[in-house]
């Protein structure tokens, strides 16, 4: 009985092993994930590892080369990708020398203990238009430097490309029909065509940033909420291309298909394809539509199901490709709109915002009831922007002071209503005077692509912050 037993518990171990076994190489194969860091207060990256672990990620993509970061991935078979910054590809272009020394001191340190796959030159470099002289003409000769630079060490698994947006198209980030889509043509031949010459020649991605998120939040009267979230189908929308008659039953395909009929028009429809990004907010202003945790789960959890069940395009059937979700954290320090602040799989102190397997092996119906979505209508009510209230934390006046300087030196008469004897001068407080500030500046420009953020001091209320004889005008005035 005792040997039995003894038995039985060995078996019992074993198929514990395998099981564990499994679950890591299912792991090692769910799509990726971008690992921001534009925060002040998330996990350190040993901890962001477990994190990435527990979400099943099979790859990290980082906007940089960090070695604490890469340290930290060491030995864990995850796929990684890092990234040249922007500002330094002139350089690596004009010299072999800084080239070689760039991969010498941010990847050989770390290769093939942390499993970079991916070098990435450059991030979006052909939406910034401030730098179509100085750097656009200059991406292709900076990868062949940095290639010639891998094969000298005989590096033959990492990948060079560059990630580019939707934009690079000349129908943008709704390309319908897909097959009616080019690149723009101020970059399609002196800069496209070189860069798909040098990915074919390499075997290696385009990769293109894709969110549908702000297909439908643009055109929301037209494209279906389910459509956008791998719901299509059904009645659930779909579209068929006149061009080419392939169905399509949800907006990645489309947005995916439309690169590739780009690249097919430039002599490369050969050119593997990757998702640099994709994601779906969990949160944003008041203004921004769909963004809640609901869809944001939804979007997640069907694209990795979809990917590990069905990957390619109907333009692509079966083709795998790499996918990096954007992405790890909520980070907080990201300009610009609510939305860019809450695309994060985990809130900055770690804590899931939804269970999500990105492995994509976990059943739909097992996930746990979601909150419902609160925003999925446009809000029509007013809104304001006032100085952000945080409990327990003291005004940083110098911070806070700065960015009522800042508003007050912008608009037209934007802080008349503060000044000795205005309506709103009193109360006489830094703090007072900041909403108001914040408020009248928004008010004026935010049809301009104002926001409401002032370095993450700001926010958006629907509670009306008038008081006495102090008016504060509304997005309805």
């Amino acid at each position: 009985m005792a040997s039995m037993a003894a038995l039985l518990v060995v078996v019992f171990l074993a198929g514990c092993h395998v099981v564990a076994q499994e679950r890591s190489t299912a792991a090692a194969h769910g799509i990726g994930v971008n690992y921001g860091r534009v925060a002040d207060d998330i996990p350190p990256p040993a901890r962001s590892v477990e994190l990435l672990r527990a979400v099943g990620a099979g790859s990290v993509k980082i906007y940089d080369a960090n070695s604490s970061v890469l340290r930290a991935l060491a030995g864990t078979r995850m796929r990684v990708s890092i990234m040249v910054p922007n500002e330094i590809i002139p350089g690596l272009a004009a010299s072999a020398a800084a080239a070689d020394r760039w991969v010498a001191e941010n990847l050989v340190p770390y290769y093939p203990e942390t499993r970079v796959k991916y070098l990435l030159v450059g991030n979006e470099l052909l939406s910034d238009y401030s730098i179509a002289n100085s750097t656009w003409p200059r991406i292709v000769p900076a990868m062949e430097n940095l290639h010639v630079s891998l094969r000298r060490r005989r590096i033959s698994s990492v990948k060079i490309s560059t990630t580019l947006a939707m934009d690079a198209l000349t129908s943008g980030a709704f390309p319908r029909p897909p097959s009616a889509a080019a690149f723009r043509p101020d970059i399609a031949g002196d800069v496209v065509r070189p860069l798909l010459r040098f990915l074919n020649g390499t075997n290696s991605y385009y990769f293109v940033d894709a969110y549908p998120y702000f297909v439908w939040a643009g055109n929301n009267d037209t494209v279906p909420l389910e459509y956008a979230l791998f719901q299509g189908g059904g009645g659930g929308g779909r579209y068929v291309d006149p061009g080419t008659g392939l169905t399509y039953t949800n907006m990645l395909d489309e947005m995916l298909d439309a690169v590739v009929h780009a690249m097919a028009k430039l002599g490369y429809g050969g050119v593997k394809l990757g998702i640099a990004e994709t994601g779906w907010p969990n949160g944003g202003d008041y203004e921004q539509i769909g963004c809640n945790a609901h869809n944001a789960a939804i979007y997640n959890r069907n694209l990795a199901a979809r990917m590990a069940r069905s990957p390619g395009t109907p333009a692509r059937p079966g083709a795998k490709m790499p996918v990096f979700v954007f992405s790890l954290y909520n980070e907080d320090l990201k300009p610009g709109p609510g939305t860019e602040r809450h695309w994060g799989l985990y809130y900055a102190n770690g804590t899931a915002v939804y269970p999500v397997d990105l492995a994509g092996a976990r059943p739909l119906r097992s996930y746990p009831l979601l909150p419902p979505p609160e925003n999925d209508a446009p809000y029509k009510g007013p809104v304001w922007c006032v100085l952000a209230g945080r409990r327990g934390e003291k005004l940083n006046e110098t911070a806070v002071g700065d960015a009522l300087a800042y508003a007050c030196g912008q608009g037209n008469g934007t802080c008349d209503a503060i000044q000795p004897g205005g309506e709103c001068f009193r109360p006489n407080t830094t703090a007072a005077h900041a909403s108001y500030a914040f408020n009248s500046y928004w008010q004026q420009l935010r049809k301009t692509g104002a926001t409401c953020y002032f370095n993450n001091l700001a926010e958006e209320t629907t509670k009306d912050p008038s008081h006495g004889s102090c008016k504060f005008h509304s997005s309805l005035d």
